[in-house]
């Protein structure tokens, strides 16, 4: 029993499976599309979206300017995942990232629990992403104006249809408590609060139910769901489309936001100091969260050994560059106590009297995030492929359609779990879920490479992640710390060598 629990799985054995696999659906297989261009348009499809433009206000509210500070150390440690990713992908280029990777390195039940913690990453963290695109939307549908059909002050989504039900009935119950204070005043409150109170109070009621759902978000998943569903081109083509337009659209944000900053802003620029900037780090996480999605596309790839981890450290540097430039502008804009908010780009550029500016943001970020919960739906279905080649799912989450050539019923359930997550899981406590989530399977991944480090039955990697023996760097650095922390200080090494000086000097 134990042994079946940790059997592993050999790379010949992978590759033996996806031919009887695709045999047993009558030849159908996975369509070969993507090159190395594709591929970083996916990893910066899938990183750049939430994060820009809605969990960055909260991070910046929490840190300040020093928020720059955090994507800093949060991209350096993601890129040591990303080279564990990307050495695996060159040794097994097949879907199902983390998991498959587990299974190879660890076995079958460490792959079963990382398979299903993925599922907090994938489906899961799509609630996020896509509560994220419907705040922007209706941001944008606010700034409507039709003047031939009489739509002068923007068209306006009612409260209960943008927003969860759980949020709702927490928010009123917040905000019935501060208005039980005479003194106090609805207008007081932060905006999402007054929305969430706004939400229940006017949401139809049947009995003591109340309908509250969050059409915009659900519209969306459906709408991505059937994208992915129909096939690859038209997820590539659809991916390097939001790329090209959301990249446009950060460079002119960038370009006329800097001439906007005020430099009073920034100082200070730790306001909150370190426990500040670590309250972030969720956030920002949350931010580079996408990038392993790109190693659930490697059998699709035209060569996935050479393109995959030139795509997933590729995207990862592109965007590093445009998070740290973003934050320093937006906090310079306005001030970073006004940034706590699910779309903190629209409300800068409304402030400052870029309005046009601020539509364009909004229309862009409704296309940036898309291009995210695209990534993220094809990534979903792929992993639960592979589980179900191995065993772990019944086999019809491994059929193949037949004409769009994609996992169509690991598609389809895919899109049912993202939608009931909309319905009945908070934005916040999705946020935890989804970092916690991948946290895990960074950890399982790196630890994989390392286990497999001296393996003789690993093929030979075409990339190999790059590192320095830690047997002989952590002693040196060990006792350099502890050496630090024992009474040394800088005055007195001063004195030392003023003596040392002061001797020589005398006795010659």
């Amino acid at each position: 029993m134990s042994n079946s629990l940790f059997r592993k799985k050999s790379f010949q054995k992978i590759s033996q499976q996806i031919s009887e696999n695709d045999a047993a659906h009558g030849g159908m297989h996975l369509s070969k599309q993507l090159s190395v261009w594709h591929l970083t348009a996916f990893g910066v499809a899938a990183i750049i979206g939430a994060g820009v433009f809605s969990t960055i206000g909260k991070a910046s509210a929490d840190a300040g300017p020093s928020v720059v500070f955090l994507y800093i150390f949060v991209a350096i440690a993601c890129s040591f995942a990303a080279f564990a990713y990307a050495e695996f992908a060159s040794m097994a280029p097949v879907s199902g990232s983390a998991y498959t990777y587990s299974y190879i390195a660890f076995g079958e039940l460490i792959a079963w629990i990382i398979g299903w913690g993925l599922i907090m990453e994938y489906a899961v963290g799509n609630t996020t992403i896509a509560v994220s695109w419907s705040d922007y939307f209706t941001s944008l549908m606010d700034t409507v104006k039709i003047s031939w059909l009489g739509i002068e002050n923007g068209i306006h989504v009612p409260e209960w249809a943008s927003v969860d039900y759980i949020s709702a009935k927490k928010g009123f119950n917040e905000v019935s408590i501060f208005l039980s204070d005479k003194a106090n005043q609805l207008k007081d409150l932060p905006l999402y609060k007054q929305e969430t109170y706004k939400a229940w109070q006017s949401a139809p009621g049947f009995g003591n139910f109340k309908l509250i759902l969050d059409v915009p978000a659900l519209a969306v998943t459906i709408l991505i769901t059937w994208l992915v569903y129909v096939g690859i081109k038209e997820t590539r083509n659809a991916s390097i489309a939001m790329v090209i337009i959301k990249i446009i659209v950060i460079l002119l944000v960038l370009c006329i936001g800097v001439f906007q900053i005020d430099f009073t802003n920034f100082n200070p620029f730790m306001p909150t100091g370190v426990p500040g900037i670590l309250k972030g780090i969720s956030g920002v996480f949350f931010a580079y969260i996408g990038f392993d999605a790109i190693a659930n596309s490697a059998e699709e790839c035209k060569n996935p050994s050479r393109d995959l981890p030139r795509g997933i450290l590729g995207s990862i540097l592109i965007c590093t560059v445009l998070y740290i430039l973003i934050s320093l502008v937006i906090t310079g804009m306005v001030k970073y106590t006004d940034l706590r908010l699910n779309d903190p780009l629209f409300y800068v550029f409304q402030k400052t009297g870029f309005k046009w500016l601020s539509v364009i943001v909004a229309v862009s970020a409704i296309v940036a995030i898309a291009g995210v919960l695209l990534v993220f739906q094809m990534g979903q279905p792929r992993i639960w492929m592979s589980m179900s080649r191995d065993g772990l799912l019944p086999k019809r989450f491994s059929v193949i359609h037949p004409k769009y050539k994609t996992p169509s019923f690991a598609t389809i359930v895919t899109g049912v779990v993202v939608c009931s997550s909309i319905l009945i899981i908070p934005s916040d406590t999705v946020l935890e879920l989804s970092s916690m989530g991948t946290l895990f399977a960074f950890v399982l991944v790196c630890a994989g490479v390392l286990k497999l480090q001296n393996d003789p039955d690993v093929p030979q990697r075409k990339f190999k992640t790059p590192y320095v023996n830690a047997r002989y760097v952590l002693p040196v650095l060990s006792a350099i710390a502890i050496f630090l922390l024992f009474r040394f200080n800088l005055v007195g090494v001063v004195q030392f060598f003023a003596w040392k000086n002061f001797e020589t000097f005398f006795n010659k």
